[in-house]
């Protein structure tokens, strides 16, 4: 135990050290915020207001032309449609919407022009609008108004609530979603970027003959535990300073923007609104007003669900299961990739044997899409939480939603814990043959000799 705690700590300060974990630790929070946030960001300044002309030749909105959204803008242009391409052209505008005369009951004929092609949200927005007009003209014809039928309507606020052993509890399958996505998503991609620094490791100590040396002072099997073991540790250090750095983050985005400040900004925008709204007669601004007011609302209704869904998870059992997972599924899985290293010279090589190994944990998370979130206690989802080679993003993706059985939990872990017993005395008996022979052609068939060798 000496020797492979000696053969971990090396491992894990050489690594510590390099320039790349450092920079990667304290950037790794802020490009994992970028991810999300960019594409946001650009889509929306890339997203200006769009000018759509609208020749009404069916008289499909009887000369009222529908109000400005929050990025499309209505202009009436002449109802011949060679006329309103000609003023299309000779404007600036980013589509055309024809309306042909149509017959309500059959409605057909709409063409949309665009010089350079029409973006699909924004066909998607005028599509809704023509619906919306056909439908409300429908119901003029049948003697229904717009607003009883919006009084017939319901929205209702659905409860979601956990029976068990101890008791009733509230449950949020929003938050129990994005929690799962998110525990599942950690394991699954540390244990495929410190896994793969165990096989390139090792190549790298294999091709450097460096192994040749290190061999005659501890086993094969020791070296390539301390290797784990210490790689192990480097997997914990970042994922704990990416946590820490993310709370600091939001912790002073938070405080930037106190409840103060924020009320006093709403105020003197509501302010300049309805100042605007005297002075211009904007009826457009007041819209925006309304809209802003909305969104704000919708917002903090989202924040409000987001903190009473996480307050009614038990969020130490997820985030102890979660560690658990995180360390026997990189445990159970690096083992295997150390093996991996130990068989080939070059990472060429490695392709044909690490397929076998990454489908498992890359099969999980397509089926979690599909079956584990939407039946989280069914049979595929018990199976696949039980099976060392998924149970580790398996069962992370079952505990947010509840009702796991303590002796599912228990059986899992038992089994993850034997897996890793059996993976790692198995990627010893190939880790002692392999570590040293160079210049071969790996086959399976080699393999599967290299684990019943005597010596």
């Amino acid at each position: 135990m000496s020797k492979i705690w000696l053969i971990a700590q090396r491992e894990y300060i050489t690594r510590v050290r390099k320039k790349s974990f450092i920079i990667m630790s304290l950037l790794g929070p802020l490009l994992t915020i970028a991810l999300f946030a960019v594409p946001l960001l650009i889509a929306k300044m890339s997203d200006k207001d769009k000018l759509v002309a609208v020749a009404d030749a069916g008289n499909l909105f009887a000369g009222e032309l529908p109000a400005p959204k929050e990025d499309v803008r209505f202009v009436a242009v002449p109802t011949d449609l060679a006329q309103a391409k000609a003023q299309y052209k000779a404007g600036k505008y980013d589509a055309l919407l024809y309306v042909p005369p149509f017959e309500m009951e059959n409605p057909a004929g709409f063409q949309i022009f665009s010089k350079q092609g029409v973006g699909l949200s924004l066909e998607s927005d005028l599509r809704k609008t023509i619906n919306k007009q056909i439908e409300m003209q429908r119901l003029r014809k049948s003697g229904i108004t717009r607003e009883t039928l919006d009084k017939l309507k319901a929205d209702i606020d659905l409860q979601s609530i956990s029976l068990s052993e101890n008791g009733e509890k509230a449950a949020s399958t929003g938050v129990s979603t994005a929690v799962a996505y998110g525990a599942g998503f950690l394991i699954y991609i540390f244990i495929f970027l410190y896994g793969v620094q165990i096989m390139r490791g090792v190549m790298e100590e294999k091709t450097n003959r460096i192994v040749e040396v290190m061999i005659s002072s501890v086993k094969p099997f020791q070296l390539m535990m301390g290797k784990v073991v210490g790689i192990a540790g480097v997997g914990f250090t970042q994922l704990a300073l990416w946590v820490l750095l993310s709370m600091g983050i939001s912790t002073v985005f938070a405080g930037s923007v106190s409840p103060a400040s924020a009320v006093a900004a709403r105020t003197a925008q509501s302010g300049k609104l309805a100042q605007a709204a005297v002075e211009d007669d904007d009826t457009a601004v007041v819209q925006s007003e309304t809209a802003a007011e909305k969104t704000e609302r919708k917002q903090a209704t989202l924040v409000s669900k987001l903190s009473k869904g996480l307050s009614d998870m038990n969020m130490p059992l997820i985030i102890g299961c979660f560690l658990f997972y995180f360390l026997g599924g990189y445990l159970f899985y690096g083992s295997l990739f150390g093996a991996i290293g130990s068989a080939v010279d070059n990472e060429t090589d490695t392709q044909q044997f690490m397929m076998p190994v990454t489908m498992p944990l890359v099969l999980t998370f397509v089926v979690s899409q599909a079956v584990l979130t939407t039946n989280p206690n069914g049979s595929v989802a018990f199976w696949m939480s039980m099976i060392p080679f998924t149970s580790p993003i398996a069962m992370m993706m079952r505990l947010p939603f509840g009702g796991v059985p303590a002796w599912q939990l228990a059986l899992s872990m038992a089994l993850l814990i034997g897996g890793f017993i059996g993976t790692i005395w198995l990627a010893g008996r190939i880790y002692r043959v392999g570590i040293l022979m160079y210049g071969k052609k790996v086959t399976y068939g080699e393999l599967s000799r290299w684990m019943f060798y005597k010596g």
